[in-house]
């Protein structure tokens, strides 16, 4: 991502002065939470975004638009990757027990 993109959106991600716990610092670096080159890499990444912003985490994507040998990647301020590395977890974690509750049910029709 071209570093005036990352600055624009840290500035964004900045509440102008009224400051929150998760918001960055205006020159802390973004680290990625997420990176993956699969095929299904672009799906992973979009929906761990979602997972990350719907718990208050902000996050940007980073997607290999130019160049096709990157990374999809889902990037966070550093000071909040611990927090990052634990939602994805438990969504993860939360996904194989719904998956597995559905399996144990008896088809319904």
């Amino acid at each position: 991502m071209p570093l005036a993109a990352k600055k624009d959106y840290r500035e964004s991600m900045t509440n102008n002065g009224q400051g929150r716990a998760s918001d960055p610092a205006p020159d802390e670096p973004l680290v990625a939470a997420f990176s993956s080159s699969s095929f299904e890499g672009e799906m992973e990444a979009m929906t761990i975004l979602g997972v990350l912003q719907s718990n208050g985490i902000p996050a940007i994507y980073v997607g290999p638009h130019m160049l096709p040998s990157m990374e999809f990647q889902v990037q966070v301020p550093q000071h909040m990757l611990d927090a990052a590395r634990q939602a994805i977890a438990k969504a993860q974690a939360d996904g194989a027990d719904v998956s597995d509750e559905a399996e144990a049910r008896p088809d319904e029709q």
